[in-house]
């Protein structure tokens, strides 16, 4: 599992990414299951997630984030990155970010993909 915190800090609200392998939507709700085992992560606002299977499907969901889901399937669609979980996790802080909300999902599924290249 790769975990990097505090990724993005914006107008109260924190940022925080996390992966790793995954290969079906079971190995997906186990990811999930072990990320909220820290009761950090059980209580964030929103942990976005999605993934590509093996054979190219996206799977997804917004947790509340509604169209977060589908910034990182299009992030991990150009890097042909399959086989994957990315799970963009928010605490909000009090203020609306708007559109920033979309950009701050970008950049943290940057953030993991330029790790998970780093090998």
């Amino acid at each position: 599992m790769i975990k990097l915190e505090g990724v993005i800090t914006d107008r109260g609200s924190k940022y925080s990414v996390s992966g790793g392998p995954a290969e079906s939507r079971a190995d997906a709700d186990a990811f999930l299951k072990a990320l909220k085992r820290n009761k950090k992560y059980a209580r964030a606002t929103h942990n976005t997630w999605a993934m590509l299977l093996p054979d190219g499907t996206p799977l997804k969901a917004d947790d509340g984030e509604a169209g977060a889901g589908m910034v990182i399937v299009r992030m991990l669609e150009r890097e042909g990155l399959l086989g994957h979980i990315v799970v963009v996790t928010r605490w909000y802080g009090g203020k609306h970010l708007g559109g920033d909300r979309f950009r701050h999902v970008q950049d943290c599924t940057r953030a993991y993909l330029d790790e998970v290249a780093k090998g």
